[in-house]
């Protein structure tokens, strides 16, 4: 993508504002990795070759579990069963040890495979290695690490094994369980092993991930759940060719699935996209914090999926620093469900459930520890992504909004370079989308159905009737937005106060109401957070000055009176539009202002401030023709203009009516 660069005064405004921001909350830490070159492919599932078996040598036990099964599917399972007892291994990662070579089938029949000698303690070396810890308290292992001590951080560890299958043979994936019992980071990780077909399972109770797959060209999960883990159900790495598929999530303290860092085929292009990395389909995440997320999340294709019930249903961004394919792009999203996505897990922070040991907190029966901080009652969350496309999905009843997009500057993912600032929220489209209805035709209506900060270029969104937006001069499809170098600084302080979410300190940012549940769309309870401090300052410092500016004005009363009023009204309309069921009231707000500005130019009492308070009305006038009716051309919203302008006017204003009144003081007679 050719990008023009932002001239140099611009580009340091944006990183001073965002040097402000506190630290964002952690993200996914790994090794350094490479992408597979791309020369793989999807693996197919296999009906024959070589296989291994794997099962609990209770027959009591074994029979209770398969006592249901159809007659068919009962004769196969008691057919591997007697195998498995003459020959076979107990555990998969025996099984897994023993595969070796390419090709190899691994069947797993029904039971609960807790993988009690990788429990055991490893050799001494492995507790003494050579590796960084981070604050949550593990070390970044190298591949080389990994495999030398598999069980440092994995129940089962797969390395280097290509083309390996392993296959629950029950009915359904809860048939076959693999629980870590929150003793280990990862339930199974997949280390490099190109062709991995994972199937008809169940991994739950980690402190990281069910199933962790990385650096693999090829992969499918198929059919599996993961379940109650402290992070991730699904984690894809520095992946391509990857398939997720029938798969089910919930419980997760992060998201249920997550294709990060993935391989970046499609930098460079436009909307012509000849394959995709990863494939998410048919898949149900609920239940979650994040029903899908992905750092990085390059050229992943994810249709026909449910997300649901979550805190919020989908997020992709370019936050975090040492990710591979920073920024974001190229994603693709067709024919999802994702709705009703308003599952408050943070009063589990606040009341001290989540400092419970994993054990006691309750996560089988609903007990979600928000490892994230993102907004109760989101759709989707686009943070800093370019080309991305949003079609034919159904987005409803996210109580507080159906789709946001903001600018993430480089200094945030540590990317000081100047053309960094400005490299992401660039040429997404929403377009054909069902939003506020579900597929019955049921009204279920979103909070508001798309939010954009008003930074970057090419992005153009949907506009058909009924359609609620901020800005409400969103820029419409197919001719999207021109170029804005700055994003709304009244958004950006939201996002400023709601970004230090931290689940270990149970901080939750202060004057953010993202962790607040909304009131269900229509009612008119109000929300009201740090975007309300500034128009309420504004309001007081107005009906001041402007009561000073009526003292002594009595030829000109009833213009001084008119302009103060005016202000007064636009002022709180601005208050109210800063409180979010009533945005649309900024627009009508600040152009009021102006004209209370434009009607004090008489009375101010220099000629310098006269010039001034022209300005601010204009900039005023402006700024409302901008967020109410059509976005100007300009690389700077008159936003910013405004606020400086009027920084300097209250300023000023005050220091000359407070030094005249002073004067008169001195000069009355006694």
């Amino acid at each position: 993508m050719r990008r023009r660069g932002g001239p140099l005064l611009l580009i340091l405004l944006a990183a001073a504002a965002v040097s402000l921001w506190p630290a964002v909350a952690d993200a996914h830490y790994e090794r350094r990795t490479h992408p597979p070159d791309g020369t793989g492919h999807v693996p197919v599932y296999r009906t024959s070759g070589p296989h291994l078996v794997v099962c609990k040598d209770d027959d009591a036990d074994f029979e209770r579990r398969i006592a249901s099964f159809s007659t068919a599917l009962k004769d196969t399972n008691l057919q591997l069963y007697a195998e498995c007892v003459r020959g076979g291994f107990r555990d998969l990662q025996a099984a897994v040890d023993h595969a070796g070579g390419p090709g190899v089938t691994i069947l797993v029949l029904p039971g609960v495979y807790r993988e009690e000698p990788s429990l055991q303690r490893e050799p001494d070396s492995c507790s003494h290695l050579a590796a960084p810890w981070i604050k949550a308290g593990y070390q970044i292992l190298s591949y080389e690490q990994q495999k030398a001590c598999p069980h440092q951080q994995n129940l089962v560890g797969i390395f280097g094994i290509k083309d390996l299958q392993i296959e629950g043979t029950g009915a359904t994936p809860s048939d076959v369980i693999f629980d870590a019992q929150f003793q280990k980071l990862n339930v199974i990780r997949g280390d490099r092993t190109d062709g991995i077909y994972l199937r008809n399972f169940t991994a739950q109770r980690s402190t990281f991930n069910a199933v962790y797959v990385i650096e693999a060209d090829g992969f499918v999960i198929n059919q599996v759940v993961g379940r109650w883990n402290a992070e991730y159900g699904f984690l894809s790495f520095a992946t391509d060719h990857g398939l997720f598929t029938n798969c089910e999530a919930y419980g997760n303290g992060d998201s249920g699935i997550y294709p990060g860092g993935t391989s970046d085929i499609n930098r460079g292009r436009g909307f012509d996209v000849p394959r995709y990395a990863i494939e998410v389909t048919r898949c149900h995440s609920h239940d979650n914090t994040l029903g899908y997320s992905g750092t990085g999340g390059d050229s992943v294709w994810a249709h026909d999926n449910e997300f649901d019930h979550n805190t919020t249903g989908v997020s992709m961004d370019s936050l975090f620093p040492d990710h591979p394919g920073l920024p974001q792009n190229h994603a693709l999203f067709e024919r999802n469900m994702i709705h009703g996505n308003n599952s408050n897990y943070y009063p589990r922070v606040r009341d001290g459930t989540c400092a419970r040991p994993y054990l006691l907190r309750g996560v089988e029966t609903g007990a979600v520890c928000p490892s994230v901080g993102v907004p109760v009652g989101a759709g989707v969350l686009v943070i800093g992504g370019d080309y991305d496309v949003f079609r034919d999905n159904w987005i409803y009843d996210n109580w507080k909004v159906g789709v946001v997009q903001t600018w993430v500057p480089g200094l945030v993912r540590d990317d000081y370079r100047l053309p960094a600032q400005e490299e992401t929220s660039n040429f997404n489209r929403y377009a054909g989308n069902h939003v506020g209805s579900n597929p019955r035709g049921d009204r279920l209506p979103n909070g508001l159905d798309f939010f954009w900060d008003g930074q970057g270029m090419g992005s153009c969104w949907q506009i058909d009737q009924g359609v609620r937006a901020d800005p409400v001069a969103i820029p419409a499809c197919p001719a999207g937005s021109q170029h804005r170098l700055l994003a709304d600084p009244n958004k950006l302080v939201l996002f400023t106060a709601c970004s230090n979410y931290d689940l270990a300190t149970q901080t939750l940012g202060v004057g953010c109401d993202w962790f607040d549940t909304p009131q269900s769309p229509g009612r008119l309870t109000a929300s009201v957070n740090i975007e309300s401090v500034a128009p309420a300052v504004q309001l007081i410092a107005q009906l001041l000055l402007f009561a000073l500016l009526l003292r002594g004005r009595r030829r000109l009363l009833p213009l001084a009176f008119a302009a103060g009023a005016t202000a007064g009204l636009g002022s709180v309309l601005l208050l109210l539009g800063s409180i979010e069921q009533f945005y649309y009231l900024s627009a009508p707000g600040i152009a009021i202002l102006g004209i209370g500005w434009l009607g004090a130019v008489r009375l101010v009492p220099t000629r310098e401030l006269a010039v001034l308070t022209l300005l601010l009305g204009v900039a005023a006038i402006l700024e409302s023709v901008d967020s109410g009716i059509v976005l100007l051309p300009f690389p700077v919203g008159p936003v910013w203009v405004r606020l400086g302008l009027e920084v300097a006017w209250i300023a000023w204003m005050a220091a000359v009516l407070v030094g005249a009144a002073r004067a008169d003081r001195r000069v009355a007679p006694v």
